[in-house]
């Protein structure tokens, strides 16, 4: 079968084509992220400038998604992406325009306000900090320093979804890997404190967006000031970009509502927000090496397919994507749980990281690592809701997620502790991602479930074999060990459960061979 321009089968490759690009550029990321980590780790252990830190970064975080790569990944990239498509150059680039200088002036806002009131911020979100003046105070600081953050990282954003409408995904990957670098510099030269952590990340910042600026010009960008503001192209990301940022807004709240829970050291134990935060790290790898490249090559890619009137095109890439995220999540899933305490002692421990550190932040590794199928697949059927025009779903599921989010932290951090505030969001999301499958599901008279279920019980048996592998092999010898059996025996086991995925990726990689 065939569509538009080109065949489908070669959609789906250029997808994987761009995928492995983002994949590459972020494993790159990541692994600089944990060398990042782990001198945060080494340096302050779960204490006081290591909660400072995840506190006060996590707040321009969370305009950063509201306005920045949110909007851009929801709003701005499907309504360029057809622009591109259906309109001519001159079109395009006076559109990219004007929503840049409206993201100028929204950023410069934000950034101004949440200097003026980081003390009232800092207090809601971290109550259990007011009773500690010392990490209180150390938090204020260090948000109010790296607060212009927003500005330069929301226009990085907007840079990246400008390329990736235009297909082009390979220096705005690599953007990220410069804040980590930045970051790991600044933190050494400086030391235990809230300097070299503020300078790396303001830093950082500003090369991330740098880095982007020739390929634009290349690609025949020219900033001009243009404030045409009820131009159509942004009204109709005006209207994707409301429900968005709802639902952006409700996932924030969520890390919020974690942090909150995390700060009360009274029932769940001291460092809470950092045992959090390095727990969720680990988990974010798989995510952002593969889920989020997937997602960000696979969003064009939907938007075009979506503008068709046959929409079997999509449905199969749905389909595709969804199984391809279960035969990596999966086998990342059983490794999580069996290997938690190994592979937190062996990235983390040392310096101020010390046992009961390391014992934490394994404990919330094991709860948050069952909930990462979901994590993943939602992000796919986000991107075809987002694709066919649709940011209101997405938003209310998220709501319904902060809700039971809520609940469920209420009601497990006192028999689990910190553990419980882990499982809590596993749950949810586990919950979100099945109202997304089903409402979807329901939209498109089916999108190949009859092929997911199957792919994913054969998955789910290789997964468990392979958990059964590391868990005998890191007893016998050592984590390095146990990761390489895991690795081999779970295409082994693919292989014996039939699992047609890894025939499909075998083909694919050999035809490239």
């Amino acid at each position: 079968m065939s569509t538009g321009k080109y065949p489908l089968g070669t959609q789906n490759h250029a997808v994987a084509r761009s995928a492995a690009v983002i994949g590459l550029a972020t494993l790159a990321s990541r692994i600089l992220g944990f060398i990042r980590d782990v001198v945060i780790a080494r340096l302050f252990g779960i204490y006081i400038y290591a909660q400072a830190f995840v506190i006060a970064f996590r707040i321009p975080n969370l305009f950063r998604d509201l306005v920045a790569e949110g909007a851009a990944n929801a709003a701005i990239v499907p309504v360029l992406s057809e622009y591109s498509v259906k309109r001519s150059k001159e079109e395009f680039w006076e559109l990219a325009n004007i929503l840049l200088n409206l993201l100028l002036v929204i950023l410069s806002v934000i950034t101004i306000l949440g200097i003026i009131f980081s003390p009232l911020l800092v207090r809601l979100i971290a109550p259990g900090f007011i009773s500690s003046p010392e990490k209180l105070e150390a938090t204020i600081r260090l948000n109010r320093i790296i607060f212009p953050y927003i500005l330069l990282i929301g226009l990085s954003a907007y840079a990246t979804a400008m390329l990736n409408s235009l297909k082009n995904f390979a220096v705005s990957a690599f953007a990220p890997c410069l804040l980590n670098i930045s970051i790991i510099i600044f933190a050494l030269l400086f030391g235990e404190g809230i300097k070299g952590l503020a300078s790396g990340i303001l830093a950082g910042g500003l090369l991330q967006l740098a880095i982007q600026v020739p390929v634009l010009y290349k690609k025949g960008f020219y900033p001009k000031l243009v404030l045409h503001f009820n131009h159509p192209g942004v009204i109709q990301v005006g209207k994707l970009m409301l429900p968005r940022l709802a639902s952006s807004s409700i996932y924030q709240l969520n890390n919020f509502v974690d942090s909150i829970f995390g700060s009360l050291a009274a029932i769940v134990g001291d460092g809470g927000v950092a045992v959090l935060y390095f727990s969720y790290r680990l988990i974010q790898f798989p995510i952002g090496i593969f889920s989020n490249a997937l997602a960000q090559a696979i969003l064009p890619t939907f938007s075009t397919q979506a503008l068709e009137d046959n929409r079997e095109s999509l449905k199969t890439t749905l389909s595709w994507g969804l199984r391809v995220v279960f035969f990596v999540m999966l086998p990342m899933t059983a490794v999580f749980m069996v290997l938690a305490g190994p592979l937190v002692f062996t990235l983390f421990g040392g310096g101020k990281f010390d046992l009961d550190s390391g014992m934490l932040t394994s404990n919330a590794l094991f709860f948050y690592s069952i909930g990462l199928c979901a994590y993943a697949g939602t992000k796919i059927l986000q991107c075809c809701f987002f694709a066919l025009k649709d940011t209101v779903t997405p938003a209310k599921i998220a709501f319904l997620a902060l809700i039971l989010n809520i609940v469920f932290n209420a009601a497990l951090m006192f028999p689990l502790k910190i553990g419980g505030l882990a499982l809590a969001t596993s749950i949810s999301g586990i919950i979100s991602f099945l109202f997304l499958f089903f409402i979807l599901k329901s939209r498109l008279a089916g999108f190949g479930e009859h092929k997911i279920l199957p792919a994913f019980l054969r998955m789910l048996a290789a997964a468990f074999c392979t958990a059964a592998v590391c868990f005998l092999v890191n007893r016998a010898l050592n984590l390095w060990w146990a990761l390489f059996c895991g690795a081999l025996s779970y295409i082994i086991f693919c292989y014996i459960f039939r699992v047609k995925e890894l025939k499909e990726l075998a083909a694919w990689i050999s035809r490239k061979l």
